[in-house]
């Protein structure tokens, strides 16, 4: 098992003999020989920002063509996570070796597209390459990262038709799924065929399931292949079954992936974002009504949801600053200390709050302990930590040259 960095560099041509860069790491190359396949196959692993310095647990986002799409779709999730419509996600993307063999589901010996037949010798092996997935990739992610019990995968092209055949044939191995540009003409329509029979006795399946098209059907008289799927949709009554398809003619076969990770992750995380009030755009509720969401999410996705530790510092301080609530705000940055002991910046949050609330021995305890986790942690706020343990301590000592 091999690893390199994946990375970013920016500059300007220049400042180059003037300033050293350095590169942005987004993620490590893993390579991994797999007995599935017979052969050694490399994945993208990508991190959220701070995955170091945390103990948090993510989803985690499985894609085909990793090697084309791990950099916007980081950048994506990031955005999204940002401004709370999602949870951070640790992304994988595999790279290619036989592209045709691995990602199409039946052996069709050639395809007429454009006019012209087009040759797949090698097609076929789908199911390998899920297999590759469930007994191989999978286990080694979730026993080497922070993952919480929740799968989603992506796939563009050949890897919408992965996409879907994987929807079908193995339901339980992701909560959603998202199918981009799928090849829904192979083999004769094969995933219409497989979605009529799937939903056919099909009674509750707990599962998300978004489809995209660009332009590729534009000109074909209706119903188009990709109407006759969505009809299939619209025919079930699976209870838990949630579903989207979304058309997008403006966009072509390459471009679409873009948007469509987007409002793909926003579909699958539907409900997540916390209700917010329509004047001030505020959550404008309490640490209880906080628990109440996550709890409800729980029900949702079938497992215990917490919230993010950074959205929860964001709530504090928006409590701090924006509504001038202390009490509140101590009592959120408490409840982010509980859940993250580990991390160094709950500590100091909650020493900022305490401070602001005149509660100075409290705050200097506090900051304290991010002066602590941080240097155990490495973390590259360390120095702001201790600047404001000592402040706080000169604080202290003030108040008490000063007490009678």
């Amino acid at each position: 098992m091999t690893r390199a960095a994946v990375g970013m560099m920016f500059g300007c041509l220049v400042s180059v003999s003037v300033f050293a860069g350095e590169p942005i790491a987004i993620g490590e190359a893993i390579t991994m020989p797999s007995k599935v396949m017979g052969e050694e196959r490399t994945v993208l692993v990508s991190t959220p920002p701070g995955y170091e310095q945390s103990s948090e647990r993510y989803p985690v986002l499985y894609m085909t063509d990793g090697n084309d799409h791990l950099t916007h779709t980081r950048g994506t999730v990031d955005f999204l996570a940002r401004n709370g419509l999602l949870p951070q996600l640790i992304i994988v993307g595999v790279t290619n070796t036989d592209r045709t063999r691995d990602l199409t589901p039946t052996h069709v010996a050639s395809l007429e597209a454009g006019g012209r037949e087009r040759p797949f010798p090698t097609s076929g092996g789908a199911d390998r390459f899920l297999d590759f997935f469930e007994t191989e990739l999978m286990p080694y992610v979730e026993a080497n990262y922070r993952t919480l019990p929740m799968r989603l995968f992506s796939g563009h092209s050949f890897g919408g038709l992965f996409a879907l055949n994987a929807f079908f044939t193995r339901p339980e191995m992701f909560s959603s799924v998202l199918s981009i540009s799928p090849s829904l003409n192979w083999d004769d329509g094969l995933s219409l065929r497989q979605a009529e029979s799937f939903f056919k006795n099909r009674k509750e399946l707990n599962a998300t399931l978004f489809v995209a098209m660009a332009d590729e059907e534009r000109g074909t008289p209706p119903p188009t292949l990709l109407d006759r799927l969505e009809q299939t949709f619209e025919n079930n009554d699976t209870a838990g079954f949630q579903w989207k398809v979304l058309r997008m003619p403006d966009e072509n076969h390459g471009s679409v992936v873009l948007r469509a990770q987007y409002w793909g992750l926003r579909e699958a995380f539907d409900g997540w974002r916390l209700p917010v009030d329509p004047e001030t755009r505020m959550f404008d509720g309490d640490l209880d009504n906080l628990k109440k969401h996550y709890a409800q999410l729980s029900t949702r996705y079938g497992f215990t949801v917490i919230p993010g530790e950074n959205m929860i510092n964001g709530l504090g301080y928006q409590k701090m600053t924006g509504q001038r609530d202390l009490e509140d705000a101590i009592e959120i940055f408490a409840y982010n200390v509980e859940l993250y002991p580990d991390s160094a910046n709950v500590y100091d949050s909650l020493g900022e709050a305490l401070e602001n609330a005149g509660r100075l021995d409290e705050a200097l305890a506090s900051y304290s302990k991010a002066v602590e986790h941080g240097a155990a942690n490495g973390d590259a706020n360390l120095g702001i930590f201790t600047a404001n343990r000592d402040r706080a301590q000169q604080l202290v000592e003030h108040a008490a040259a000063g007490s009678p």
